[in-house]
């Protein structure tokens, strides 16, 4: 839910935020941050070292980044600032000390219940337009991941836990969720 304001936010008001308190600006509204539950902690260190782990193995580019990291997309006038649970930057050009400052090669969002309409509608919608090539939504309560491949222009497809997870951005890779919650 927005903090209700007159005026638009800016990423002068998130930088401006107090230490400890986090917030996504999404058209110049701004979205407070409930602290992850530990399944989701859980998901989100397991997710991060896998892909880390493999890029690591096979020697790519990419460096994966786990929350809290700043990911700043820009859409004409407006910038969005989003802090995605995971990202994989490929171009490491994009990374600078604010955070990535451009579209990351793919993000994973941990749907909580207060995150369920923001990751499934709203930062959809962001990541398909700013460039993000592929994007997770794991889905704890329903036990079931939701995969989308903006780049190839695919309908989304949806996976139960149990089954294998290809990463279509690092060849090769595939994850199973479940196997990371034991």
């Amino acid at each position: 839910m927005p903090l209700p304001r007159e005026n638009r936010y800016t990423l002068e008001d998130i930088f401006n935020l107090p230490d400890g308190q986090r917030a996504e600006l999404i058209d110049g509204q701004m979205y407070m941050m409930s602290p992850p539950s530990y399944k989701h902690q859980k998901l989100v260190m397991e997710l991060s070292a896998s892909i880390r782990d493999y890029i690591k193995t096979k020697g790519g580019p990419c460096e994966v980044l786990p929350a809290p990291f700043a990911v700043i997309l820009n859409r004409d006038e407006d910038s969005h600032y989003v802090e995605p649970d995971i990202c994989v930057i490929c171009d490491k050009e994009k990374l600078s000390d604010r955070g990535c400052e451009g579209a990351p090669d793919m993000v994973i969002e941990i749907v909580s219940p207060s995150s369920r309409r923001m990751d499934y509608s709203i930062k959809n919608g962001i990541y398909a337009q700013s460039g993000v090539r592929e994007y997770w939504i794991v889905d704890p309560a329903k036990e079931r991941t939701t995969t989308y491949r903006y780049d190839e222009d695919d309908a989304p497809s949806i996976s139960t836990f149990d089954q294998p997870l290809a990463v279509g951005i690092l060849d090769g890779l595939q994850i199973t969720i479940a196997d990371l919650l034991k």
